[in-house]
């Protein structure tokens, strides 16, 4: 089955340099009066609307944006309970700190399976409904071998990109037993648990895990095949950032306080840098600024962090409007860091753009151009949405 969308008018490829761009076109790769040709799961060619092949369904974009299906590279989506008492004491001076994770873990360990798994269904649909294509899902509100692990199985119902967070923070029955901890989550919960996973996380800040665990946590992740991520610098400046690329992460999570050797780390490595929006949103902590990071040539990522605690959105074109707006990115590089950027995070090469050979993956906006994903926050811009060339919304 062949599909063609045609008389797109403003196309986001992220292609490097298109074959058919105009001349001074952004990072994304834009190109004007455009088509794109599914065939099965993948995309089969891309390029001006009067040269497009024939199709057995054709679908007229009427001059609107298409750009790729948003990669959420962060995410806990599988958990039980609420936390909106906690945001509201937020908005009236509370700080944010690691420790409200321990009220979300034990609903989480209260909840049954089934009841789980209707929860993350619901947020993938979220998700979906808003052009996320592809979600990344840590577990880290069971903290004992048994919750971890079901929550690493239920992700991995859903996507590939399941990652072990078991070192979220430590859990209240080993309080000022914070290494004792960490053998349980390098011993048998590691064993339990990497058989569903892809990832291995540590949340490397103050009121969770030093930098030795982390290493440990870290290191021990490697040595059963899984890839390494970190959480680091969200709540004051650490050395979590000088791990993470020593270690080869796929990607550094957070970074809002970070040094200028983080950022010539960062810069100089192949890990990514993921910022949260929704995070500094819901914690008043200062935004980062990215405009700093890409023009010392670090690479990053856009996520929408989806948890209960500290970022309880799925919505990505909220996180883009709000990186254009308080952190200092263009529309063009928001939307980058979203798609090309969230794949990079994951290492993957077949999302992210729209180009021959890449999954399709694709989002038809009700707008002429990307820019009104930041021009118009809050308002229900996606029209379609395809996922692995089926027409899902």
């Amino acid at each position: 089955m062949k599909t063609l969308i045609t008389n797109i008018g403003e196309l986001t490829t992220n292609a490097p340099v298109p074959e058919h761009a105009a001349a001074g076109d952004d990072r994304c790769g834009t190109l004007h009066d455009a088509a794109v040709l599914i065939d099965g799961d993948r995309i089969a060619w891309v390029g001006p609307a009067a040269e497009a092949p024939d199709a057995d369904e054709a679908i007229d974009a009427e001059g609107r944006a298409v750009i790729p299906g948003f990669v959420d590279s962060h995410s806990h989506l599988v958990f039980g309970g609420d936390r909106a008492a906690e945001f509201e004491a937020r908005m009236q001076g509370q700080k944010y700190a690691a420790g409200g994770i321990r009220s979300t873990v034990a609903a989480t360990r209260a909840a049954t399976d089934d009841e789980l798994r209707i929860r993350l269904r619901g947020f993938l649909d979220e998700m979906l409904a808003q052009g996320t294509t592809t979600v990344e899902i840590k577990s880290g509100y069971g903290l004992d071998v048994a919750t971890e692990e079901r929550l690493l199985r239920l992700a991995a119902e859903v996507t590939p990109e399941v990652t072990f967070l078991g070192a979220h923070v430590v859990p209240a029955e080993y309080a000022d037993r914070g290494d004792d901890y960490v053998d349980l989550v390098t011993g048998e919960m590691l064993d339990a648990c990497a058989p569903h996973a892809k990832w291995i996380d540590v949340f490397c800040e103050t009121g969770a895990f030093t930098v030795p665990q982390s290493r440990r946590v870290l290191e021990a992740g490697i040595a059963r095949g899984l890839q390494p991520r970190v959480h680091a610098s969200q709540l004051g400046p650490g050395e979590g950032v000088q791990l993470a690329v020593e270690l080869g992460a796929a990607s550094i999570d957070h970074g809002t306080y970070l040094t200028d050797d983080d950022v010539t780390a960062l810069a100089g490595s192949e890990t990514v840098l993921t910022l949260l929006p929704g995070v500094e949103f819901s914690t008043r902590q200062p935004y980062p600024d990215a405009r700093r990071l890409i023009d010392a040539g670090v690479r990053v990522a856009i996520a929408c962090d989806t948890n209960p605690g500290s970022s309880f959105t799925s919505s990505m074109p909220f996180c883009i409007a709000v990186a254009v707006r308080d952190m200092r990115m263009t529309v063009a590089e928001a939307i980058h860091a979203a798609t090309a950027g969230g794949a990079a995070a994951l290492r993957r090469t077949d999302i992210g753009r729209i180009a021959p050979g890449m999954r399709a993956d694709l989002v038809l906006l009700k707008s002429p151009s990307r820019v009104h994903l930041a021009y118009r926050p809050g308002v229900p811009l996606v029209d379609a949405v395809w996922k692995d060339g089926v027409r899902a919304v």
